[in-house]
């Protein structure tokens, strides 16, 4: 009897892969209540980021409302409550408001364009009160209380965004843990299934992950049996899509099963940002620094304290002690319930050799132990638990970079990520003079600043980073480029001075303006360089003095005076 190949060419990928479309049940730890917070916009709901997403250096925290491109469409209290905190940040969340709720749960606004007219006058007043632009203020349940539908502001795209939205979250009050924002209903329309883009095979052993872990890239539509030999793991690269858009967004959970067995469930349910910056160690770091692109581990390195396995069987890697085919099988989820599986087949094969490559290290770093090295003209001292597994470390001297005070000192690679900052000493060479030594820094070899001291004959900074480093200076001033101002202009028809300002290496400490040798506040945004001051309606006509003070971190400062007509 003949099988039409086709056929079977057809069952076997169903076999491996399949797409479920249908909502199922999700996994949850606790029950939320549902219809008691409104949108926090008049806006038909849609998403350009949502919680657990993977940020370049975190999980995100929240979800992230698209405003149609559009800076200032208001934004409103989602439920009844008070104004816990207002804060205003330089880069981060920018403009945001905390509101504490009855119900044990803090809604938290991100990006705003501007605070309604009674927390903009807090913030102002606690501005003068300290003197600076960023503040951080806590208030009493009495002093701003709201109901549900009261405007907060306008969404805007204030702080770190690259663009205008509501960033927006939900935490648990007591513990401020963020929750996922879509268990309590405040879903985005979704009835697409996560895209499971890849999978991988990481060939463990006993060596601790790095780059020279072998790594094989499955192929979604070979039903081929892989051969496996001693301990390995599994990767996978998944994204969840929404509806009439085309962003990348997070999934919900992603299971691991073993013959129907779990090995490994990944819940973006809840998040604590003490372990969000464990991310480097939750995916394949080396893969994303070479491909940019994200595989989800779906086993844990030993010092990761990642909250989001909601079940882990020992670390998570496998070690078949059988020649029989097994079976592993990916289910991945988003909030809605909306699943993709897929399965392949392994077979523990003994005379399957992984090819490992491993480099020779300098020494051997343990992640539960103070780790210490020391060259002739670099020094690395590492605290117990900066690193999420043991370590070939490796180190060598390079040449001397181009206006560079000291050797290129190369302390490990770009491709380890570290869970805490270790102190990194670095010996400049003849060159370095007294008069310059106030002025060192630490730069990487892509010459960005990671600050640094000169002290007892070494220049010294905390890093989290690996990689290359040399000692440079930092001379020169911040530069100031006024934008509608001159010498004894007319003012009065703008209601703004503006200015750009920009430092060449170590960064922006402090900027401080004056009018008539009083101080004012003057409002900063970082992508864009731009700097103002709005011009109180109460300043009296005529002749003023305007004087601007721009600082870096190795205390270069620039001035700018001018005179203007009001």
């Amino acid at each position: 009897m003949k099988v039409n190949r086709f056929l079977v060419i057809c069952l076997a990928f169903f076999l491996v892969h399949v797409s479920v479309k249908a909502q199922n049940p999700i996994i949850k730890n606790r029950e939320y209540p549902q219809g008691y917070f409104r949108s926090p916009l008049d806006i038909p709901p849609q998403a350009s980021g949502t919680f657990g997403e993977l940020r370049s250096t975190h999980f995100h925290a929240g979800d992230d409302y698209r405003t149609q491109q559009r800076v200032g469409l208001p934004l409103f209290a989602v439920a009844e409550g008070y104004v816990a905190r207002v804060r205003v940040q330089i880069g981060g969340g920018g403009n945001s408001v905390y509101i504490n709720h009855p119900n044990g749960f803090t809604s938290v606004y991100l990006h705003m364009h501007e605070f309604n007219a009674q927390l903009a006058a807090i913030v102002k007043a606690k501005q003068y009160e300290l003197q600076r632009f960023d503040v951080d203020i806590s208030l009493e349940e009495a002093v701003v209380p709201v109901r549900k539908g009261d405007r907060i502001g306008l969404a805007g795209n204030t702080g770190s965004s690259q663009g205008p939205h509501l960033h927006f979250e939900i935490r648990d009050t007591k513990t401020e843990a963020p929750l996922n924002p879509q268990l309590f209903g405040l879903k985005f329309p979704d009835n697409l299934a996560p895209l499971i883009r890849g999978i991988t095979v990481y060939d463990l052993a006993d060596e601790p992950f790095s780059e020279h872990t072998p790594r094989r890239h499955l192929s979604l539509q070979s039903a081929q049996v892989l051969p496996v030999n001693g301990r390995f793991g599994v990767g996978i690269n998944t994204v969840d899509r929404h509806n009439g858009t085309s962003f990348n967004n997070g999934v919900y959970s992603i299971e691991l099963l073993l013959d129907g067995r779990p090995v490994s469930t990944v819940l973006f349910e809840e998040l604590s940002f003490a372990t969000s910056g464990t991310i480097h160690s939750y995916i394949d770091y080396p893969y994303y620094i070479l491909k940019k692109t994200r595989i989800q581990k779906s086993f844990k390195d030993p010092n990761n304290p990642i909250n989001i396995f909601h079940f882990l069987e020992g670390d998570g890697s496998i070690t078949l002690t059988d020649n029989q085919e097994h079976t592993l099988t990916y289910r991945v989820r988003d909030v809605h319930g909306n699943t993709s599986t897929h399965t392949f087949k392994v077979r523990n094969t003994p005379s399957y050799t992984p090819v490992r490559q491993r480099a020779p290290g300098t020494a051997m770093f343990s992640f539960d132990s103070e780790n210490r090295f020391t060259a002739e003209h670099a020094e690395v001292i590492m605290p117990e638990n900066a690193l999420y597994d043991h370590l070939h470390f490796n180190y060598h001297q390079g040449s001397r970079p181009k206006g560079g005070y000291s050797m290129m000192q190369h302390i490990h690679n770009r491709f380890i990520p570290l869970r805490e900052s270790y102190e990194l000493k670095i010996k400049p060479d003849s060159t370095l003079t007294d008069a310059l030594k106030p002025k060192a820094i630490i730069v990487n070899a892509e010459g960005n600043s990671h600050g640094g001291n000169f002290e007892d004959g070494w220049v010294r900074t905390k890093t989290r980073s690996f990689g290359g480093f040399y000692i440079a200076v930092d001379t020169l001033p911040p530069t100031i480029q006024p934008q509608n101002i001159s010498e004894n202009k007319n003012m009065a028809a703008t209601n703004r001075i503006n200015f750009k300002i920009s430092d060449n290496l170590s960064g922006i400490q402090s900027f401080n303006g004056y009018i008539d040798d009083q101080w004012v506040l003057m409002e900063y945004d970082p992508k864009s360089r731009s700097l103002w001051h709005t011009l109180e309606s109460d300043l009296q006509k005529g002749k003023h003095r305007f004087r601007l003070e721009v600082v870096d971190w190795k205390d270069n400062k620039q001035v700018y005076e001018v005179n203007f007509i009001r």
